[in-house]
Order: C-alpha cells, then sequence, then structure tokens
C-alpha cells in the first residue's frame, strides 16, 4: 500500500491541476521523514523558479548536485524517485486526493503544534507560554482555501445573492445612529468617535457597550486610560438606573436586585479589562482574546478599546525615530487587522487637536496626532459640546467619514446625555430642527440625494454658530 507522503509527492510531479492547487499549503515541516522532506523542497523549488512540473531526470540531477548531502541520503532520495516514477499511470480522482491531503496538513499541523508546545514547557523554546494558544490555534486552523478571486462575469449569480443578504450587524439603541449605518455597525471593522477631553468619549463607548451586553451580546471593554472599577461604575449608573454620586450610597442588597435584574433580562457577558497607558498592543489583546476563550469559553461580538491613541504598536518599538502620523496610522491598521481577523467591530476614540477642541464644528483635519487614523477607519463621527448644548442636555454628533451609508444623510443631529447615569437618548424629531443640512437631514430614505450632481437642499438655519 502506497504511503500518503508518496501519494502527495507522485502528484505534486506528474498532476499539474492537482499541484497548482495543493502547493501554496503544503510545508517541507509537514513531512516527518527526511527524504520525503527533501523531495518536497526540491519539488517546490522547481516548480517556482520554472513555473512547470519537474521530470523525473530533473529531480535525479538537482538531488546529485545538491552539496551537504551524503551518499546514503541521495540513495534513498533516489530510489523514492523511481518508485514514483514507475506509478506515474495511475491516476485518481482530484476531489479524493484534495481531501488526503487536506486531512494530512491538518493532522500533521496539529502533531507539529503540540510538540513545539511541549519544547516551550520545557523550555526548550524562544517563545513563552503565551504563544501556545496561537500555536494550537493556527494549526487547527489549516485548511486549503480555493478562492481565486472573484470572477465578474462568471460569479454574477454570487453577486446579486450578496447585494441581498442582510448583513449581520450589531444595532445601538440610538435611532438615528442606526439610520446612518444602515442598521448597526457590520462585523470586520473600525469605528472612531472624535470629541475633546470631557466632552464624552468613554460616556459613549460605555453606554453602547451596556446597550450591546443587554441585546445579549459578548462584550469585550479594554481600557488604557481608566481602571477596570471605574468602567464597571460607569455601567452600573447606566445599567441600574442610578447616578454615580448615588451608587456609592446604595445598600448592598438593593444593589443586588437590580444587578440581578440585568442578569436576567440579557444572555450578554461584558468582560472588562485594563491595561497601563500606552503599554499594550494587538498582541496583547490578540493573547487576551486567545486566553478568554480557553479558560471561560468567551468569544466577543463586539470590542471596545479607550481609547486607541493611548494603544501602542505592535510593529514599532516605542521609542522609535518615527512620527505620530506613522506611529498612529500603524496602531489603526493593526486594530483593523485584529478586527477582520476575528470577525468583530471594534469601537475606539480619539482626541481633537487644540483648535478643534475650541471648535463648534470639528472636522478629519482636527483629527489629533495623525490624519491616517481617518484613512484607516470604516466609520469616523465626532461629538461636540457647547454652552447651549449642555444646558439642552444634548450632544452634537457630526458624521467625518461613513463606508455604510452616505454620510450628508444625517449629517448632524443631536441625542440626549444623562451625565448622571451615564446614558444616551434619542430626543424628539424636533430637537433636530435648525441644524445645517436640514434639507438632507430630514430627506425620506426612499428619496434619492442626487439628481445628476444636483444636490436638494431646504434653506440653512443657523444654530448656534455651527458651520452650516
Amino acid at each position: 500500500m502506497m504511503r500518503t507522503e508518496l501519494t502527495i509527492l507522485k502528484n505534486l510531479v506528474y498532476n499539474d491541476e492537482y499541484s497548482k492547487k495543493v502547493l501554496p499549503f503544503l510545508k517541507s515541516e509537514y513531512f516527518s521523514d527526511r527524504t520525503d522532506k527533501l523531495l518536497h523542497e526540491h519539488i517546490n523549488e522547481f516548480i517556482l523558479k520554472y513555473n512547470s512540473l519537474p521530470s523525473y531526470e530533473s529531480l535525479v540531477l538537482s538531488i546529485k548536485e545538491r552539496s551537504g548531502l551524503t551518499a546514503e541520503e541521495v540513495g534513498k532520495a533516489t530510489e523514492v524517485l523511481k518508485e514514483i516514477n514507475q506509478t506515474k499511470e495511475e491516476q485518481s480522482k482530484l476531489d479524493w486526493l484534495l481531501d488526503v491531503t487536506e486531512k494530512f496538513c491538518q493532522e500533521k499541523a496539529i502533531y507539529n503544534a503540540v510538540l513545539d508546545s511541549i519544547q516551550i514547557l520545557d523550555n526548550k523554546s524562544k517563545n513563552d507560554k503565551g504563544a501556545i494558544p496561537k500555536i494550537l490555534s493556527d494549526a487547527l486552523a489549516v485548511s486549503f482555501d480555493s478562492h481565486i478571486g472573484h470572477d465578474y462575469l462568471e460569479n454574477s449569480d454570487e453577486r446579486f445573492e450578496f447585494y441581498h443578504r442582510k448583513e449581520e450587524r450589531i444595532p445601538f439603541d440610538l435611532d438615528l445612529f442606526n439610520k446612518i449605518t444602515k442598521g448597526g455597525l457590520p462585523n470586520k471593522t473600525l469605528n472612531i468617535a472624535l470629541a475633546g477631553t470631557g466632552v464624552g468619549k468613554s460616556l459613549f463607548m460605555c453606554h453602547v457597550a451596556a446597550s450591546c451586553m443587554v441585546q445579549g451580546k459578548n462584550v469585550l471593554y479594554i481600557t488604557l486610560e481608566m481602571a477596570e472599577e471605574k468602567i464597571a461604575e460607569r455601567i452600573d449608573a447606566n445599567l441600574l438606573n442610578v447616578t454615580v454620586d448615588d451608587l456609592m450610597d446604595l445598600p448592598k442588597d438593593m444593589y443586588d436586585k437590580k444587578v440581578t435584574r440585568v442578569r436576567e433580562k440579557t444572555t450578554g457577558k461584558l468582560i472588562i479589562k485594563e491595561y497601563p497607558t500606552a503599554s499594550a498592543s494587538v498582541t496583547h489583546f490578540r493573547a487576551l482574546l486567545n486566553e478568554l476563550n480557553l479558560k471561560k469559553s468567551f468569544k466577543p461580538d463586539i470590542i471596545f478599546i479607550d481609547y486607541l491613541n493611548i494603544c501602542c504598536s505592535s510593529r514599532i518599538k516605542a521609542g522609535s525615530n518615527v512620527n505620530s502620523y506613522t506611529y498612529v496610522k500603524a496602531i489603526a491598521e493593526e486594530l483593523r487587522g485584529l478586527a477582520v481577523e476575528f470577525g468583530v467591530p471594534i469601537v475606539s476614540a480619539t482626541q481633537t487637536t487644540r483648535s478643534g477642541y475650541t471648535s463648534s464644528d470639528p472636522g478629519l483635519e482636527d483629527t489629533s496626532e495623525s490624519f491616517g487614523l481617518p484613512a484607516t477607519a470604516d466609520m469616523m463621527f465626532a461629538l461636540i459640546s457647547s454652552e447651549e448644548l449642555e444646558e439642552l442636555g444634548q450632544l452634537m454628533v457630526k458624521q467625518l467619514k461613513n463606508r455604510y451609508n452616505d454620510p450628508t444623510y444625517y449629517k448632524r443631529f443631536t441625542i440626549g446625555v444623562d451625565r448622571s447615569k451615564m446614558k444616551l437618548y434619542d430626543v424628539e424629531q424636533s430637537g433636530q430642527d435648525g441644524l445645517a443640512d436640514a434639507g438632507i437631514t430630514n430627506r425620506p430614505p426612499d428619496k434619492p440625494l442626487n439628481t445628476f450632481g444636483d444636490r436638494e437642499r431646504s434653506n440653512k438655519k443657523d444654530f448656534g454658530g455651527f458651520k452650516v
């Protein structure tokens, strides 16, 4: 009976279609026998260099000319090649070959991962124990991905289905945020709130995190600014409907009853993890996600990071001679990559510049430290406060970038804020009257925004110094 390794090597040499599908996923480390590993390396090198399958003669010649091999090793490799050449006429079904090869790669990857983990535990490896979950998860994820691109004409049916498929989103409990995002935040996205100090970045994230948990979603809140207990205190105020000041005076039995009522209303979990400021990167977050999955079987549906600018980059060392544009852009790209890797939306925040802090109408140019951040984000909006808005108990939201919808649809709108209970809420439609771009703000969803490039606008009205 022919060995699986021999079947794989034979088809790499004589089956062009099989070779093209398998070679990108097949690694030399999957072959435990030294001779099989050697032959795979030579076959792989030949195909990559000449873009064609090697002949029996070319492989024998390259083995004999390779330096560093003993006469015994050359003899063994030549014998295996003879056996492959003798069975070259035997053809197997391609689908069966692919299934057998994929299973072979998966088993070998897991076997090698277990051995590597043992080496780490025995202190015989440069990696530390924190690398074990990543090594095992990578091995378990081994599979043959046959997708090599979207054929515009041939894949039109799949594209039509995609247009009509309802994308999974995590909705807000704020009506206008759902309208501008077409129902909530999609997976694999990076969403940024821009605001000045004390305006309400953390308040916004705590409120949305609490609302996601009440919906039954698993929420991970990573804080690099405030202590875990402070974030939990804000979420307590929000969910228990008690002011932050009254929390201190709440009797234990009443507190327990309120927490029990929250527990009964949801199946979601909310985990808060604190890191020291400017000391954690995507590497730490990835390790945390793997650890939560292993120890608590917890997989988040959405991640909040408070906040982006005080993370560190996993690619650029702290203190390196790079400007803030490059450094913050690198952090943003890494966070968006993490969102794609784990298939979740990430919500974070950033500060305004000094001029943006005093501006009643900040724009993308008011993003502090790096314009590379809004270039990377999928959605970005500004939270604006003023004395007039504070008196009304409101915050203004201005869309700055939106990949989910037309950013001029509800370009500006207001939401209610109860800072004592760390809550946000919808305001009546009359509260939106008088805002800039009112014609677009009040446009019905089924009414076209553009008619041959001419925007339909009603007469603009002034609103407390905001640009119109």
